[in-house]
């Protein structure tokens, strides 16, 4: 088994191409290959050989040309432990075990390559450990070798079919089952080995700014759309500190998601990450300076309010949520654009978004001033109306619920001069008749409310509803006058040719 994976590692060779180190998708395939003297030796004796018994001892140092340029770093026996060798060769070593660790395998085949496999696992997970030690800072090399690696090994192209019909973020049935990637448990030590690279005080950021550049940045982004969601939870906390270490990136990091937001709600409506994406943003808003940039109000505006336009809104509607949220507390005065943003978007005939809208109105309306509430109250109360009134009975009972907050509810009392006037027609139609008891009740349970607050308010607006339903019951009872007498007109005129004739049940 060991001879397949050594026979892909380079010679030595005399010229190197400075070009090279920059080619990730031939080292690909190419499968990024070191020289090895130590697992040379190891063959030759897996072959019955015993020639190269005293070079296994040793570790000699080979030109690693197919990976790096042999001018800017040498590599060395990736098999030996970090403790075997000085202080001055374990950067050359750390590199040589990341040029090992660019050979890639198949994994939807549990029984092929196994002890070339092992030897990866226990040479990643070795690498971990010294990334975490802290003992050295990350050199040149060093950081090249690692962010190629991890390009080798993580960056990929998903199958058209790895998001099935309505499957992911994109989909419509947020019941179905993940889909998880057999690779994993080798890809999971790759992501934690980038996460403790990054994270490391011997990485310094100024340095290793230009091998995270925006490339790298952009292709981790595009790994989002993995169907495993055990990959993009590994994906969001380490984008989440490549965001927080390298500050010249943070423009282009955001630019880049507000365009995948932007293809997300525009064009495809297919894609996963979309929670984990917000999810960061989420942390992001929070730190924002005051007083906001107008880049990040336009963000709210262009961007986070046409993301409740898509169907598959319920599976990112808590981070979506907390980000509207966060801009509100940040400044109050957004309060009024994103309800009026809310009502744009309105799902009139999709009852579960719609009960998510009503959530989603009461946790604006807890911070909202009332300043920012009484510009937007009349077209929002119109809106609440039509929700009281739904047939839907969690609709019109989320509708409702808005009269147990307290801070609603105050809101409400200062401004039932305009408020009351507009409810009420939609609370005496369902007290009227609403096929659902619940309903009936809290709609009772609402006007009583409304009695107590103002009596003769509420008297008032009772006597404008009888008077409007009785002018509305006469102008239905003259319409129906005239039908009846256009009938008999009607039927009184002789049918000739080909004229139109009215028939009455």
């Amino acid at each position: 088994m060991l001879k397949q994976i050594l026979s892909r590692l380079p010679r030595k060779s005399s010229k190197s191409d400075p070009d090279e180190s920059c080619r990730g998708d031939s080292s690909r395939s190419n499968s990024s290959r070191v020289g090895s003297p130590r697992v040379a030796s190891r063959s030759d004796r897996s072959q019955g050989g015993s020639s190269s018994s005293s070079r296994s001892n040793t570790a000699k140092r080979t030109s690693s040309s197919a990976v790096f340029p042999a001018s800017i770093v040498s590599g060395i026996e990736p098999l030996v432990p970090f403790k075997d060798v000085p202080n001055g060769e374990k950067m050359n070593l750390f590199v040589s075990k990341l040029s090992l660790c660019c050979v890639t395998f198949d994994f939807t085949d549990p029984g092929k390559n196994t002890m070339e496999k092992d030897i990866k696992r226990q040479t990643l997970l070795e690498l971990v450990d010294f990334v975490e030690s802290g003992s050295m800072k990350f050199s040149d090399p060093a950081i090249l070798a690692m962010c190629r690696m991890c390009a080798i090994n993580l960056f990929r192209v998903f199958p058209p079919n790895y998001r099935s019909n309505g499957g992911g973020a994109g989909g419509e049935n947020d019941d179905d089952e993940p889909v998880f990637d057999p690779a994993w448990p080798h890809l999971q030590i790759v992501y934690d080995l980038l996460l403790k690279f990054i994270t490391s005080s011997c990485l310094d950021a100024k340095v290793a700014k230009k091998y995270f550049d925006h490339s790298f940045i952009s292709k981790l982004l595009g790994l989002f759309d993995s169907e495993d969601p055990r990959e993009r939870d590994c994906l969001k906390t380490i984008l989440h500190r490549v965001y927080g270490k390298f500050m010249v990136h943070r423009p282009y990091i955001r630019k880049s998601i507000n365009h995948l937001f932007h293809r997300f709600v525009m064009e495809t409506e297919r894609r996963n990450g979309i929670a984990e994406l917000l999810e960061i943003f989420g942390s992001v808003i929070s730190g924002f300076a005051l007083p906001l940039k107008e880049e990040h109000k336009i963000f709210l505006w262009r961007v986070l309010i046409p993301l409740h336009k898509p169907k598959s809104m319920g599976i990112y509607f808590q981070q979506l949520t907390y980000c509207v949220t966060q801009f509100i507390e940040k400044e109050p005065k957004l309060a009024s654009t994103v309800i009026r943003g809310l009502l744009k978007y309105w799902p009139i005939t999709n009852s579960q978004k719609e009960v998510m809208f009503l959530g989603e109105v009461e946790e604006i309306l807890e911070v909202i001033n009332m300043v920012e509430f009484q510009r937007v109250m009349v077209p929002l109360f119109w809106r609440i109306g039509c929700c009281i009134n739904s047939l839907h009975f969690q609709v019109a009972e989320r509708a409702l619920f808005l009269w147990n907050n307290d801070h609603i509810v105050n809101l409400i009392a200062h401004n039932r001069q305009v408020i009351l006037p507009i409810i009420f027609p939609a609370l005496e139609k369902n007290s009227q008749n609403h096929w659902n008891q619940a309903v009936l009740n809290l709609t009772l349970n609402v006007k009583k409310m409304f009695m107590e607050m103002d009596e003769k308010l509420f008297l008032s607006c009772h006597s404008h509803f009888k008077e409007e339903e009785a002018i509305l019951t006469l102008a239905a009872e003259k319409r129906k006058q005239a039908w009846e007498q256009l009938e008999h007109v009607a039927s009184r005129q002789p049918v000739i040719g080909n004229t139109a004739v009215l028939v009455s049940h």
